[in-house]
């Protein structure tokens, strides 16, 4: 967040920075019939910036609403509570229940949520915990432009499906519910292999969707590696095969000739002692 949105959050009493997951908690348990918004945020995604800004804009004009902004990265017991794997994201509650979620920089999407649960909110105090049966709204596969907001480049809607045969994420027209272990698992080694070298990530390099994924496609390119990609957030059943068939339980995954080299932490210390360019030499 900015400094100045910082320093409205602190002037703002319904507006709070969550620190730990126990002042997350404390805050929670106060009031089980209030009305809580979370803000899911990052530092390097762009996104985050004018959703904050408008988060802080929107506090005043909700004073029985409790807004907190979750830095996600550095509150990870507080977002995978809500399985957060995209920033921006809210999430809005009454007491425990859920109310809505949403993914992406869609401002006018969190007016029109706030204007149907948080308007009805003091009518509710007066009767209790209130349960909606309002379905969560599912998080999109990328992020989309709200009016006023920042719209996504152009190359992240062409980018993903430009090479037919070489798909960055699970094609709309392809369905995975009755795909068996092994035609799962021969579709993962077909990625692996597909090129020298494959990321799976979440998110594509013009728009990652975690800061992992943001900071190995910067080391990458740095290294001037040139790399093929798979959003792993398009495809469940990919996403969790690799995480067996590597040994490997996080994203991102480096895959060199269709082998594991590692994660982030493992990709750092490669470039720093200069294994990396030696595998990629070895390779050629």
């Amino acid at each position: 967040m900015s400094a100045s949105s910082t320093n409205t959050a602190s002037a703002t009493s319904n507006l709070v920075a969550i620190a730990s997951p126990e002042m997350f908690t404390s805050l929670m348990q106060q009031d089980l019939n209030r009305v809580t918004l979370l803000n899911f945020w990052a530092s390097w995604a762009q996104p985050c910036e004018p959703m904050t800004k408008a988060i802080t804009e929107l506090a005043p004009k909700y004073p029985h609403v409790l807004f907190m902004n979750v830095e996600a990265e550095e509150q990870p017991d507080v977002s995978e509570s809500f399985d957060v794997d995209a920033v921006p994201t809210i999430v809005m509650l009454r007491g425990h229940t859920l109310l809505a979620k949403l993914t992406g920089g869609n401002v006018l999407a969190v007016e029109q949520a706030l204007a149907s649960h948080a308007s009805t909110a003091s009518a509710a105090n007066t009767r209790g915990l209130a349960q909606s049966t309002a379905a969560p709204q599912a998080a999109p596969s990328t992020y989309t432009a709200a009016a006023g907001g920042a719209a996504a480049p152009a190359s992240q809607v062409d980018e993903t499906f430009a090479d037919p045969a070489k798909p960055h994420a699970l094609p709309p027209t392809v369905h995975t519910d009755n795909e068996s272990k092994e035609e799962t698992e021969r579709r993962c080694r077909e990625l692996m292999s597909r090129s020298k070298v494959m990321l799976f990530m979440k998110g594509q390099p013009s728009m990652p969707r975690c800061g992992f994924s943001q900071k190995i496609v910067s080391l990458l390119r740095e290294q001037n590696v040139d790399f093929d990609y798979y959003d792993i957030l398009s495809d469940e059943n990919v996403r969790q095969t690799l995480k067996v068939l590597n040994d490997w339980p996080t994203f991102p995954q480096v895959i060199v000739n269709g082998e594991l080299v590692g994660g982030l932490d493992i990709v750092k210390e490669m470039i720093a002692s200069g294994e990396l360019q030696e595998v990629l030499q070895a390779s050629s």
